[in-house]
């Protein structure tokens, strides 16, 4: 299994970019989980599970991975094309697609 390193993607419900400029290593989830009985919930006996490193930089996130002997996986994220609209804009006249109920 490979560490995985990548930037997450921003919040669906919000605009803003804030939170995705960090680098995260996502360190391989392993062990056996089991079915905690009182609580209904998955339990594990494997600390990497819950371990995610932020990382300033990608160089900085690869360079720790190599130090630590640690197998790594960079996935590069998708540049998203976003297209710059106003709220005037859903009531123009000459909209391509006639705006109803």
């Amino acid at each position: 299994m490979f560490a995985r390193i990548y930037q997450p993607a921003p919040n669906a419900m919000q605009s803003g970019r804030g939170n995705s400029r960090h680098w995260v290593l996502e360190l391989p989830k392993g062990g056996k989980r089991s079915l905690d009985p009182l609580t209904g919930t998955y339990r594990s006996s494997d600390m990497n599970a819950q371990l995610d490193l932020r990382f300033e930089t990608l160089e900085a996130a690869v360079a720790y991975a190599k130090t630590h002997k640690i197998p790594h996986r960079v996935i590069k994220a998708r540049k998203v094309k976003r297209i710059s609209r106003s709220y005037a804009e859903n009531f123009d006249y000459d909209r391509k697609l006639p705006w109803t109920h």
